[in-house]
């Protein structure tokens, strides 16, 4: 390709030159160039240079050009279709993530409900037994303290029943009174077999 373009230009160069020692003499000789013969075989030859430049220019060097852009875009528009898609396919996932998502929610929701209901009912049960333990506890306390007060009510009784027996027959003890026990509980004795 530089090759060609090497060419081209040289061409073009010694057009130019070839153009340029033609006005000179044609402006010594006087007259206008394109008045005469050699000025018509220019102008021809201009017309030939400038048409194969032209040619060149959208046979040659235009085409790959526009091919190159052509496939840049087509590229492009491949790799936007390919992004598109992608993008469209991701947004499918997180509609369904989403859409299943308020789902879980809904169901953990349901479940979290469930079990808070499940616990206030165990708790309720389990407080209901303790309260019941704590009152059969408490009742055997209560009973336990009143046969405790009972007992000791009983051997306070007894005490001063003692207490009081004692002194009343401490005060009607005489000596007599013992002598005459004493024989009593002896006779009884002598009366039994051993």
């Amino acid at each position: 390709m530089k090759r060609h373009v090497r060419i081209f230009w040289s061409a073009l160069v010694v057009a130019m030159l070839l153009c340029g020692a033609v006005a000179a003499r044609a402006a010594e000789e006087g007259g206008s160039p394109a008045e005469q013969p050699v000025g018509t075989v220019f102008k021809w030859i201009h017309f030939a240079i400038l048409a194969g430049v032209a040619y060149w220019l959208f046979a040659k060097v235009l085409p790959p050009k526009f091919r190159r852009n052509a496939d840049d875009i087509s590229e492009a528009i491949a790799k936007a279709t390919a992004a598109k898609t992608e993008a469209e396919r991701q947004l499918q996932e997180a509609a369904a993530k989403i859409a299943s998502l308020e789902q879980e929610v809904t169901a953990f929701r349901a479940t979290a409900q469930k079990e808070a209901e499940a616990e206030v009912e165990r708790l309720r049960v389990a407080t209901r037994n303790d309260t019941e333990k704590i009152r059969l506890a408490a009742q055997g306390e209560i009973e336990a303290a009143e046969r405790a007060a009972r007992v000791e009510l009983k051997a306070l009784a007894a005490k001063l029943a003692v207490d009081r027996a004692e002194s009343l027959v401490g005060k009607e003890m005489t000596p007599a009174v013992q002598e005459a026990l004493i024989n009593n509980f002896v006779q009884s004795l002598q009366g039994r077999p051993n």
